[in-house]
């Protein structure tokens, strides 16, 4: 299920700009559950910054734009994942563009009997060059406990 309203419809309304942005967002998504990553990669700028959910703190742009590290992370699912984004703001101005929403993940660990759920903040910007938007810095997180456990509140629902 690819959503870019999760539990809401999807907007339709907006700039031409923020229209393509956020056509961008979804085929990214779809990219993710088909585990297309020519597809995914082809998104991104050459000079892409990812902090993502994953150590390190900061993702090399090499290991972004290689299809093969994205090949290696879906290998770590059974099929079937979801990735889908509600309450998707989007912002253009001229050739650049903020997003920012929620994400929804759904998906079964290799050799897991169970799968999982959870939700994390996802903020994108991106760049039209030549009439084509390329994200070039995305940011991703999940909250913490702030009770001295430091533990990733994963289980949050929005």
């Amino acid at each position: 299920m690819t959503s870019l309203q999760h539990g809401q419809p999807a907007q339709a309304t907006g700039t031409h700009g923020e229209q393509q942005v956020r056509a961008v967002i979804e085929d990214r998504s779809r990219a993710i559950e088909e585990r297309d990553a020519d597809r995914l990669v082809g998104h991104h700028a050459p000079a892409v910054v990812v902090f993502d959910l994953a150590p390190p703190l900061r993702r090399p742009p090499a290991e972004v734009l290689d299809p093969g590290s994205h090949r290696a992370w879906f290998a770590t699912f059974e099929p079937g994942m979801e990735y889908d984004t509600s309450d998707l703001a989007v912002t253009v101005d001229g050739d650049l563009a903020v997003a920012h929403g929620l994400v929804r993940m759904s998906a079964t660990p290799k050799g897991s009997a169970e799968g999982f759920t959870m939700w994390f903040r996802a903020t994108l910007c991106l760049h039209r060059t030549g009439g084509t938007w390329l994200i070039t810095h995305e940011h991703v997180s999940t909250p913490f406990h702030m009770d001295g456990s430091f533990r990733a509140a994963v289980d949050l629902v929005p």
